[in-house]
């Protein structure tokens, strides 16, 4: 790859150019032949499986735990508000200095707490309120991690590729949580039941330190700040998506699915127990969602020929809100998986059209900054909607709690329609 993959490539192998000259857009498989992209997706992928690894152990062994599904609502809580209190903060930092060096920081901070708790059970042992106290906090040490880490990861991304690749590179940049939505919640109860929990949060301690590895040995080229953009702090990047009415509705989307996704993990637990199923049940709901967001990808060339990038997000929301409106209904496990693959379509169709756009529409002097508030709105979101579900369905019922986040989800795709988020680039 060119020191800087923005301006055409040499002629010696390079993707062809048009007859202007400027070099057409490379595939996806040639992005993922790439030796900086390539190597960069597949860090993210391991990473994101022991993400998955981690997040389906802890709920099934708080669950067993406690047998409180506020409890393991708590532990989404705990990993999750360190990314909606310190993005901005993060995001800020990333325009300022280096963003391969945030990203390597960010992942070892959060395998070192995996460690922690590896070390834990090792020494002490898992048992009772003490031993889910001990995922709680491992938790919260790796949100602090992925909070420093996640704006200058997505950040970094359009410094791999040229400007023509973007749209292909976001959607590519989704792919490695969708697959590892399908791969780390079957391994995370595979190496539960096997193996235990301490295979489970080994393995991801292993991830993230692998990709820490990965992002601090490639050459990513240099991003130039534009002239005159000298105001890096927090309150700016604020005060320019106030200014960019589109970025902000974006965003908007963008919490209400994290909203969304969030019964996948906080209250599969409970749904599997009152269908009748254990702990392999939750691994399986969880990898549904992620076989449908696989799927949701490979229908994504089609459906943005068809509907364009600024219809896509509120079609994907509105799928997302059927799915959820399923699993509500279903009363067989069969019906509980084909409904959370239905919404896990919506989930890709949904997250990469609101990311495309926005990465499409930001200034790069503000793209930490802004891809920080994307973290707070997905990832931010989630503790809300984990310590709301919790208490919804140890209140009420789980169902209850389903029905109330496909009620906000519909809320998204309204917010998102074509008339609040159309511009330039369909």
């Amino acid at each position: 790859m060119t020191d800087d993959p923005a301006d055409p490539p040499p002629d010696d192998g390079g993707p062809p150019a048009d007859e202007a000259g400027a070099a057409f857009p490379r595939s996806s498989l040639q992005l993922l032949l790439d030796r900086t992209y390539g190597p960069y997706f597949g860090g993210r992928l391991l990473w994101a499986t022991g993400v998955w690894v981690y997040t389906v152990a802890a709920a099934i062994v708080v669950f067993d735990l406690t047998r409180s599904t506020l409890f393991v609502g708590l532990v989404s809580v705990a990993h999750f508000l360190p990314q909606m209190l310190l993005s901005p903060w993060s995001g800020a930092q990333a325009d300022r200095g280096d963003r391969r060096k945030q990203v390597v920081v960010g992942r070892v901070i959060s395998g070192s707490a995996s460690s922690a708790l590896v070390l834990w059970i090792l020494t002490i042992g898992l048992e009772g309120t003490a031993g889910a106290f001990a995922i709680v906090v491992a938790a919260l040490l790796t949100g602090i991690g992925d909070a420093l880490g996640a704006p200058a990861a997505h950040a970094l991304v359009p410094a791999m590729v040229r400007r023509n690749e973007l749209p292909a590179a976001v959607a590519l940049d989704s792919v490695p949580f969708t697959a590892a939505r399908a791969i780390g919640p079957a391994l995370g109860a595979l190496l539960i039941v096997t193996l235990g929990p301490l295979a489970a949060f080994g393995f991801s301690a292993f991830a993230s330190f692998s990709f820490a590895v990965i992002v601090l040995l490639l050459r990513i080229r240099k991003v130039v700040t534009p002239p005159g953009a000298h105001d890096r702090s927090v309150s700016a990047g604020l005060r320019y998506v106030r200014s960019t009415p589109a970025l902000g509705a974006l965003l908007l989307g963008v919490a209400t699915i994290g909203l969304g996704v969030d019964p996948v993990v906080t209250l599969t637990p409970a749904i599997a127990d009152g269908l009748g199923g254990g702990e392999r049940l939750v691994g399986w709901l969880a990898a549904t969602f992620g076989v449908g967001a696989g799927l949701g990808f490979l229908l994504l060339g089609a459906i943005r020929r068809w509907l364009g990038i600024a219809r896509q997000g509120s079609i994907g929301l509105a799928t997302i809100a059927v799915g959820l409106g399923l699993l509500a209904a279903s009363m067989t496990p069969a019906a509980a998986v084909i409904s959370l693959t239905v919404a896990g379509i919506g989930y890709t169709v949904a997250l990469t059209a609101l990311t495309t756009r926005i990465q499409q529409l930001v200034d790069e002097s503000m793209r930490g900054r802004v891809m920080a508030l994307w973290a707070v709105a997905f990832l931010g979101s989630r503790p809300v909607a984990a310590a709301l579900n919790g208490v919804v369905a140890d209140t009420l019922a789980p169902v209850v709690a389903v029905l109330v986040t496909a009620v906000f989800v519909v809320v998204g795709a309204v917010l998102v329609r074509p008339s609040r988020t159309s511009g330039d680039g369909r």
